[in-house]
Order: C-alpha cells, then sequence, then structure tokens
C-alpha cells in the first residue's frame, strides 16, 4: 500500500471522488468551501487507500507565517531562562523553512500583577502559539482561559498545572524532583540533626510554583525518613541582594552547628560564593541549575550537588511542538518529563558544553 501511496496524486484522488483538485485539498487541509456530500466522497477514498498526505511538503508549499511567543520570567545575562531563550531560537532557526518568528515577552516574578500585564501584551498580538512558564494558578488560569477562547494553543514550560490542559508540558517532575533532593541531601546530613533551606521570596512570594513545589517533595521525603530532623529556612529578598550577605551572617551566628543545606531555585552561588568568601569548607550545599556560577562553586567545591534540568532542551522542544502540532499535524505527547540529572566535580566536564549557559 505503502509503494501504490507515492503513486497516487491529489489530482488521482479528485478524479475517483469526481471533484476538483481544490475540493480535495481543502478536505485534506480540513479547511471550509466544501459540500457534505464532496466531504463524503473525499473521505471515503482517502480512507480506502489509506492515503497519508505529505504535511511537510504542504507546510512548505503554503508559505503560511507563523508567530510564536514565549511568557518567561524577568531575567539578566547569565540566568537561567537564558538557557531556555537560547533553546528557543536554535528551534526557530531549525524550523525557519516554515516561516516560524518568535516574540518573547517577560514578567517580574516576584511582582502581582506582572504576568497578567504581560499576557495581554500577548492577547493583542494574537499568536498561532504561545509558550508560557506558569505563574500563581489563578492568575494562569485567567491568561489561559482567554487563550483557549482565541484558539490559541499553549504549552506550560519549567512547572505545570496539568488541570489547565495545556498542549503539552516540558519539566521536572518537580515534587519528585524535591523529594530526590531530599534523599541526596539525607546523604550530607549523616549524623547531623540540623539542616537549613535557602529560600528566594518578595514580600512573601516564592519566585516560581517549581520552588514551592520541590519544597513539597523534600518536606515529603524528610517527614517520611527524617522526622527528628530540625529544618530552618532562611528567606533571602529577591530585590534586596546587597542584604544576603548580613543575613546569612546573622543566622550562622544564631545558629553555628548547621552544616548543610539546600536552595531549590537556580541562585545556589549566592551561598556558594559567601562560603567561599569566609573560607568555610565544612558546609554541604546543593543546588539547582547549571548556571556558570553554580558551575564555578560547584569546581570549587562550595557547592556538592547540582541537579540540572536541560533548559535548552525544554526550550528547543516546546518550539518543535508548536511545529509539529500547527504546521506538521503530528500528534504531539501530552506531557514530557525532563530527567532529574545529579552533577558532581565528576561529571560535570561531561555536562558543561551540552547545558551551561556561555
Amino acid at each position: 500500500m505503502e509503494k501504490q501511496q507515492d503513486r497516487i496524486r491529489i489530482k488521482d484522488i479528485a478524479q475517483m471522488a469526481g471533484v476538483s483538485v481544490g475540493t480535495v485539498d481543502r478536505v485534506l487541509h480540513s479547511r471550509s468551501g466544501v459540500s457534505e456530500a464532496s466531504r463524503v466522497k473525499v473521505e471515503e477514498i482517502l480512507e480506502k487507500l489509506n492515503y497519508q498526505p505529505n504535511m511537510y511538503a504542504s507546510a512548505l508549499a503554503s508559505n503560511k507565517k507563523y508567530r510564536f511567543a514565549c511568557l518567561l520570567p524577568s531575567h539578566n545575562e547569565g540566568d537561567y531562562w537564558n538557557d531556555v531563550e537560547r533553546g528557543m531560537q536554535q528551534a526557530v532557526t531549525r524550523f525557519s523553512d516554515f516561516n516560524v518568528s518568535l516574540s518573547a515577552f517577560y514578567y517580574d516574578q516576584y511582582e502581582s500583577g506582572a504576568f497578567t500585564e504581560a499576557g495581554q501584551h500577548i492577547l493583542d498580538e494574537q499568536p498561532d502559539g504561545v509558550i508560557l512558564s506558569p505563574t500563581i494558578e489563578e492568575e494562569t488560569e485567567r491568561f489561559v482561559t482567554r487563550l483557549q477562547e482565541s484558539g490559541i494553543p499553549y504549552i506550560f514550560i519549567d512547572s505545570n498545572i496539568p488541570r489547565l490542559a495545556p498542549l503539552t508540558f516540558f519539566g521536572q517532575h518537580a515534587q519528585r524532583s524535591g523529594y530526590f533532593a531530599a534523599r541526596m541531601l539525607r546523604l550530607l546530613a549523616q549524623g547531623q540533626s540540623e539542616i537549613v533551606i535557602f529560600r528566594q521570596i518578595n514580600e512573601g512570594r516564592l519566585g516560581s510554583n517549581q520552588q514551592l513545589y520541590r519544597e513539597e517533595g523534600f518536606y515529603a521525603y524528610m517527614k517520611e525518613h527524617c522526622p527528628g530532623l530540625k529544618m530552618w529556612e532562611l528567606n533571602l529578598y529577591a530585590k534586596q541582594p546587597g542584604e544576603d550577605a548580613s543575613l546569612l551572617d546573622e543566622f550562622f551566628a544564631a545558629h553555628p552547628a548547621v552544616k548543610c543545606g539546600i536552595t531549590f531555585n537556580s541562585k545556589a552561588y549566592i551561598i556558594g560564593e559567601y562560603m567561599q568568601r569566609h573560607r568555610r569548607t565544612d558546609f554541604h550545599l546543593m543546588g539547582y541549575d547549571l548556571l556558570r556560577r553554580n558551575v564555578a562553586c560547584l569546581k570549587a567545591g562550595s557547592i556538592e550537588f547540582i541537579i540540572a534540568q536541560q533548559p535548552t532542551v525544554q526550550g528547543y522542544n516546546s518550539i518543535e511542538c508548536l511545529c509539529n502540532h500547527l504546521i506538521l499535524r503530528k500528534k504531539v505527547k501530552d506531557c514530557n518529563y525532563m530527567p532529574i540529572n545529579l552533577i558532581t566535580t565528576e561529571n560535570i566536564d561531561f555536562y558543561f558544553d551540552a547545558h551551561v549557559n556561555e
């Protein structure tokens, strides 16, 4: 049958169904302007022949332009989200034959209302598809409801809210990642009765859903396996980085026995660099993401482990997924969990080129 299909042209299908070539083309691409009787005739012929249109060639021939938009947290050069954007741009280049373009929009993840405002700019643009990093569930729901009303498919990246039914999701399973991190920290903290969790907040608000979900997984493991372990929380203020050193000084002065800690955001280097300045080699620290400064701390020994989540791959795959769905009409997987990779000084050199923001 495959060889037979190679010889079948749209013209042949039109003759067999007794319709025009244009009618067959409209049926193949689910366009309007076809009578029900003609549609049924064409679909019967297509089913009989098991005909599969060459969507790749069709998309190239259509010359249609596809405009995508991404909505990401505001960030600086060298931050985690730079790698995500780099992956997206790589995919835009890869699929440039399909006239794909990407517009980036940003929101302050610590500022109430910033997500909604940036989302409105996207709605004004009416793109063909959207990739977004969700914020507070209620705000995210309001935005995606309007995307649904406009018929715009959307993908969640980094953190997931399954009930809001994105086209797909790319990122780690945050609770399992936190659970895994707790298991590793338990090994580091053997014999110790206290640990500290470093948090990035602003006015009581965590920077991302991922941090919250990772904490949930972390506490679940510790409750099951280490119920007697004392866990302190130290809040570092995202909008007041100049206060980090004094807050760390005060904490360690008050808790000299704490020798082990973790942060669930990508800024473990804040603590790692603090330890280097104070020439402390007795503190064991875990963090997330292969930022250049995190990697430097890992190699210097002030960070013990980094959990990596391949942000460049997430960015690339999200654009590829929109292309597959909208242009090539391929079915896409509704959830794509990234691996939970544990990086140490022994394996960092095998990861560095592929995953660290250059």
